[in-house]
């Protein structure tokens, strides 16, 4: 849509929120030196603070963020493994078949190697920097933002209030939004975002012209989900073979004769395959520490589902 219909047609958040819930919610093959991608500054201490603008959905998007999977480990070879996965895309993907089949094992060594190789969530928006006080260049300029679900859930919890007092917010509004206060502490080792906050509801600006141009300053997010941004089933296991060392892939992939290792057609998808429930049941500490109990808890769930589907059968 043109930014005089954006302004004309505010979506309600009704909407943004059944999206969310309808995916999960409560890519890439750029570099890593993605100037379009903005990072906050830490210091020492790995603390930092920043003022951000989620900013709307963009021409032709019928969200203002888009979301994908990843992995990122290092092999016994010395190699990384930093890759999209498949199942950003709904499709089988070699490293999450590797993690269930470690996981079902049922041997803790196993368990530990699926836990290192999980894929992880990112969330991507376009963004206002407002205030970045480790990068004052930033201010005033549009960039990616790529975040993870802690963030995620502060957004949520803006359009869906907790409480009666509580007014619902849309943040990715330009006249009815807010600035987002990021803040980063150091804990246990782990960044951590929990004291990150909205401010309170204000119009980014008053002068249609200055919202027109920040509008067509954002990035395109289809890139993230884009399959031709994707290597193939085939590509990727390539990959892993080389980053984890062919007897170590041969070793685990053989109790599945479909994905050995000569095999080049990924098997079918499920509607929710194995991989998928591990991932999301194994802790993710990019952002914040688990507790024991809460660690215990996400594996007695995985291996609830696992039982189920032997029972299925």
């Amino acid at each position: 849509m043109s930014f005089a219909n954006l302004k004309r047609n505010r979506g309600s958040i009704d909407n943004l929120v059944k999206a969310a819930e309808a995916v999960g919610g409560s890519q890439n093959n750029k570099s890593f030196a993605d100037d379009r991608i903005w990072k906050p500054t830490v210091d020492k201490s790995n603390n930092g603070y920043a003022v951000i603008r989620f900013l709307p959905a963009n021409e032709g998007s019928d969200l203002p963020w888009n979301r994908y999977w990843d992995h990122g480990f290092k092999g016994p070879t010395g190699r990384w493994y930093i890759e999209k996965s498949l199942t950003s895309i709904g499709q089988n993907d070699p490293v999450g078949e590797l993690n269930s089949k470690l996981w079902n094992t049922g041997l803790e060594s196993d368990k530990g190697k699926a836990r290192t190789q999980k894929r992880r969530l990112h969330y991507v928006s376009n963004i206002l920097v407002v205030n970045d006080p480790g990068n004052p260049g930033n201010d005033g300029k549009v960039f990616i933002y790529q975040y993870g679900k802690k963030i995620f859930d502060k957004i949520m919890d803006a359009m869906q209030p907790e409480f009666a007092d509580e007014d619902a917010l849309n943040p990715f509004d330009f006249w009815d939004g807010a600035n987002f206060k990021l803040k980063i502490r150091d804990v246990e080792g782990y960044r951590n975002y929990d004291k990150s906050e909205f401010d309170k509801q204000s119009p980014l600006s008053s002068d249609d012209s200055y919202l027109e141009e920040v509008y067509n300053k954002m990035h395109k997010l289809e890139e993230f989900t884009d399959p031709k941004s994707y290597k193939t089933y085939d590509e990727l296991k390539k990959k892993l073979v080389s980053v984890l060392g062919e007897e170590a892939m041969g070793g685990a992939l053989s109790m599945n004769d479909e994905v050995k290792l000569g095999n080049s057609t990924p098997p079918p998808a499920m509607k929710q395959t194995t991989a998928e429930v591990l991932d999301d049941a194994i802790p993710d500490f990019n952002e914040t520490a688990e507790t024991t109990s809460t660690k215990k808890k996400d594996e007695d769930d995985t291996m609830s589902y696992f039982a189920n589907l032997v029972n299925e059968d």
